[in-house]
């Protein structure tokens, strides 16, 4: 084979590739997998199995739902099921014992209208109205050492909020704040 065919051969075979994903992502792919969640605004507590033997549980995702709901108006979204994978491998880098304190997970259109009215920084296509962004603290952890490790997984975008104490995870394109 002459060089410019190998060249040819090579970007070919770099054009069919699939992207590589994080290590945690494939980490335990059949291990059962469980989050805690305290809801700070509805003062609601849950702690589920979501995944196990190889697929996610479609009533612990509904429970999921329910906790992650847009507290201001009932709604409640379908929370994207990597998203809370991303949190269990969160929990897991830190080492938490503690349930996530929830301070923002689903929201409406409405109450994100609302929001961003009344505060910078709250976007017009935020991640929560499609249930794929949540906003959190862990009561063992310090924010500056939660933001770290979620920044280190490489998966989504993560905001850093000292001031109001929380850190945003979410599951789009990778970027902090």
């Amino acid at each position: 084979m002459n060089d410019f065919s190998r060249r040819r051969f090579v970007t070919a075979l770099g054009a069919t590739a699939l992207p590589v994903a994080p290590g945690w992502v494939h980490a335990g792919v059949g291990a059962t997998r469980a989050l805690r969640f305290d809801n700070l605004h509805t003062n609601e507590k849950l702690s589920v199995e979501y995944f196990a033997a190889g697929r996610y549980l479609p009533d612990a995702l509904a429970a999921v739902n329910h906790v992650l709901r847009d507290f201001r108006t009932n709604d409640v979204g379908e929370i994207d099921p990597a998203l809370l994978d991303l949190l269990h491998w969160l929990a897991a880098t830190v080492g938490s014992q503690r349930a996530f304190q929830v301070i923002s997970g689903y929201r409406s259109l409405a109450t994100n209208e609302s929001l961003r009215q009344h505060s910078n920084g709250v976007a017009s296509d935020s991640l929560h109205l499609r249930a794929q962004a949540i906003d959190i603290r862990l009561a063992d952890v310090p924010l500056a050492t939660l933001r770290d490790a979620a920044r280190s997984m490489r998966s989504g975008g993560v905001g850093y909020y000292a001031a109001s104490d929380f850190v945003h995870v979410d599951t789009g394109r990778v970027r902090s704040g």
